[in-house]
């Protein structure tokens, strides 16, 4: 067996349900350095996919955490972002490709079966605002209102993420989209930018890594955007990671600038 690795105060909900999805998964919540201390304070709320693998190496795929724990404790301690609840929001193994997913379509697999989505990605952002969020805000002295709310994930779990972000910005505005599955049914995520009318008020961090293949098509999704009218350097900032793959190293590696730029103390 693998060693845990949490660190900090982390807050454990097993088998937390959805009416919405007709399943339970486990959601991880850390709460920032000071958090009991300061019973007056209210914090962000940062929501992130694949929660096996963001706080805890015994639970990550291939035993790699995303470090978000470690990381956020040393930027809130050393005054670099503001101190904001995370919560990871487990997935669902073999359902993961429908919930993540805005549109049914087929992911092609060498020597295994494929695996067809249903799209289920409406009804997981309105599991996300309408059964989790509510549970989150009743029991956690968070900041409720969309400026101060972040959805955040990798792979699939970066196009989920930009995908509910545009179809639901009255609940999430920061948005952590790391090496997103871009190429999904035909470009997809492409056709939902182009619908956009008006540009809204959403903060995105976009990454990929030059060894991902395919990471052309990130940059093409941020000139997209940018054509809509995000501002480079102030409501959306794209990185590009020479030599970067498309992994839970990778990404751990990128969770600190997205994180300085998606909650920078006192804004």
């Amino acid at each position: 067996m693998r060693k845990h690795t949490l660190t900090g105060n982390i807050k454990v909900h097993r088998a937390f349900p959805s009416k919405f999805l007709g399943n339970r998964r486990d959601i991880l919540v850390y709460l920032p350095p000071g958090y009991r201390r300061f019973s007056w304070r209210r914090h962000s709320v940062l929501y992130l996919h694949d929660g096996q693998n963001v706080f805890d190496a015994a639970t990550s795929f291939g035993g790699v955490e995303w470090s978000v724990d470690e990381t956020a404790e040393r930027l809130i301690r050393t005054k670099i972002i503001d101190p904001l609840i995370i919560v990871a929001v487990a997935n669902m193994g073999e359902d993961r490709v429908h919930e993540y997913t805005p549109t049914p379509g087929i992911i092609e697999a060498k020597g295994r079966r494929k695996k067809r989505s249903r799209g289920l990605a409406r009804l997981y952002g309105r599991f996300l605002m309408e059964e989790l969020k509510p549970f989150i805000d009743r029991n956690y002295r968070t900041r409720r209102g969309p400026t101060f709310t972040g959805l955040g994930g990798s792979s699939l779990g970066g196009l989920v993420t930009l995908a509910i972000g545009i179809l639901y910005p009255q609940k999430f505005r920061r948005l952590m989209v790391m090496s997103p599955s871009v190429w999904w049914d035909n470009f997809a995520i492409y056709r939902l930018i182009d619908s956009i009318e008006p540009k809204p008020p959403l903060k995105i961090w976009l990454d990929t890594g030059t060894a991902e293949p395919g990471w052309e098509q990130t940059r093409e999704l941020c000139k997209r955007l940018v054509e809509k009218g995000w501002e480079p350097g102030k409501d959306i900032l794209y990185m590009e990671a020479d030599h970067g793959n498309h992994s839970e190293a990778a990404w751990a590696a990128r969770v600190e600038p997205a994180l300085h730029f998606l909650f920078p103390l006192g804004k």
